[in-house]
């Protein structure tokens, strides 16, 4: 019963997020209310507040899932399995689905002309790395790294996350095609989690 209730959660949660993200393309961030979405969504202004306390959370709505990828991919890994492989083959997986956290998307250019375009949101961005590394501090400490071992490792994740998106994003934004992009960013994975493995080897026995 709790799976259902969580699921549905994240279900009504998509739909708002989903109807949100379709009205600020269409109409620009700022000239968006969050009423005029509750009433699109079908839904109450306090539902919507419920799930996205802040309005740029809307927009920018894959944070909490990222995080909740990110704890199950390292804390659900097999036996022995360093933690870079597991989260290697998250980002393989989600390049093989195109998962908005690859960098690989159809309306990704229009999605981060907003962004490009509103304060609000750059802000809230970088605000949202920093939330990612201070959680990814606490799944390695949970992991057995210590406390120089998890703070170093978390900023090397991140890293590693942000290079792989920022690399298929810059390059739909210079004109490059989705469909080119995608053909190349598995080597891009490859190449950047190789790079992870080695920079945590030394952390993960620590």
């Amino acid at each position: 019963m709790t799976g259902l209730r969580e699921r549905k959660k994240w279900e009504t949660r998509r739909r708002i997020s989903d109807v949100a993200t379709g009205m600020f393309l269409a109409r620009g961030f700022d000239d968006v209310t969050i009423a005029e979405v509750a009433e699109a969504a079908g839904v109450s202004r306090m539902t919507v507040f419920n799930y996205f306390p802040r309005k740029e959370d809307l927009f920018l709505d894959r944070s909490a899932e990222t995080v909740v990828d990110f704890r199950q991919a390292i804390s659900e890994r097999g036996l022995g399995e360093p933690v870079a492989e597991a989260l290697r083959r998250l980002h393989l997986g989600w390049l093989a689905e195109r998962h908005p956290m690859s960098g690989v998307v159809e309306h990704g250019k229009a999605f981060w002309k907003v962004v490009d375009e509103t304060p609000a949101l750059r802000a809230r961005t970088l605000e949202q790395q920093d939330e990612l590394r201070a959680e990814l501090v606490d799944m390695l400490r949970a992991e057995g790294f210590d406390e120089t071992g998890a703070t170093l490792g978390a900023g090397f994740v991140a890293a590693a996350h942000g290079t792989v998106y920022d690399t298929a994003r810059l390059r739909i934004m210079a004109g490059d095609k989705v469909t080119k992009v995608h053909a190349g960013q598995k080597a891009v994975v490859e190449r950047v989690f190789d790079a992870l493995a080695d920079a945590l080897r030394g952390l993960e026995s620590h």
